[in-house]
């Protein structure tokens, strides 16, 4: 008797000493869903929540071997990237997308931190936007990112759809546009109006528009922006469209941030949702 081939999901990114954010995060969603979760790791963190120690990128060739490795055995139907740090390792990426062009990708192009610092060299944006966005299913920017792709301010609102259409023009992908960013710290306390996170879609053809309340003092929202994006390439493998991915991935990292809970004296982590999202897979 034939066994059935079970989709699994990729995750291209920097390990989370901590446990928060990047791989371990994306691989805390895969499992929530239901997805076996193969890993290539584009560089080494030492961090906890209140910030990045150090960083040691994984030399090009071994990132190579690793995507090799996992594309010789496992049916990837999608796969996500998260921090890339050097020109090198998008090139190396950029021709994984090429080999694979049937695998649904989810590029979340770190290059800014919340503090507004940025992450990776000019030459590496500039890497980004020639070899990876062309090939990406869906970028998800937030405003810091969509600014520096578009070299322009992104205001909140209208403006956000127009950045979108104007990347996915660009780069020939879909796009979402992470909005928040324009939550105002504290803007819970003053109502549901105040407090709606808003992300925009446009996906070729048309603009989407999420809205999500806003959890009023969380736990945690470490690695949010790293979960949303593995929520999306579950989504995807699963086989949902581009604005059912994006609601399914969008309700998840909501509910996580719901569950987030204590890990120790001065720092929590996400929570791990289970119900609907498991049950495609579970069953």
């Amino acid at each position: 008797m034939r066994l059935p081939i079970h989709p699994c999901v990729l995750t291209i990114a920097g390990s989370d000493s901590g446990g928060n954010a990047g791989v371990q995060a994306d691989l805390r969603a895969f499992h929530c869903y239901g997805l076996h979760g193969c890993t290539a790791f584009a560089a080494l963190t030492a961090q906890n929540p209140r910030g990045v120690r150090s960083v040691l990128p994984v030399p090009a060739s071994f990132l190579a071997d690793q995507l090799d490795a996992v594309f010789e055995m496992y049916s990837v139907k999608a796969l996500k990237t998260g921090m890339l740090a050097t020109a090198e390792a998008i090139e190396t990426v950029a021709a994984c997308f090429a080999a694979h062009p049937r695998v649904k990708k989810v590029v979340d192009p770190v290059m800014v931190a919340t503090s507004g610092a940025r992450l990776i060299p000019d030459e590496a944006v500039d890497a980004m936007t020639r070899l990876l966005l062309p090939r990406a299913t869906l970028v998800t920017p937030n405003l810091p990112e969509a600014e520096v792709l578009l070299g322009r301010p992104v205001a909140p609102g209208a403006d956000m759809q127009a950045a979108a259409k104007e990347l996915a023009r660009r780069f020939g992908c879909a796009v979402l546009v992470k909005g928040g960013h324009a939550v105002e710290p504290g803007a819970a306390a003053r109502g549901p109006r105040a407090a709606t996170a808003e992300d925009v879609l446009f996906d070729g053809r048309r603009i989407h528009v999420f809205s999500r309340p806003v959890i009023s003092h969380p736990v945690s929202t470490h690695g949010t922006g790293c979960t949303l994006a593995a929520a999306l390439a579950a989504e995807l493998a699963c086989g949902a469209s581009l604005p059912d991915a994006v609601a399914g991935a969008k309700d998840f990292v909501h509910e996580a941030i719901r569950l987030s809970y204590r890990i120790g004296k001065s720092c929590g982590v996400l929570g791990m949702p289970r119900g609907k999202w498991g049950e495609r897979n579970h069953g």
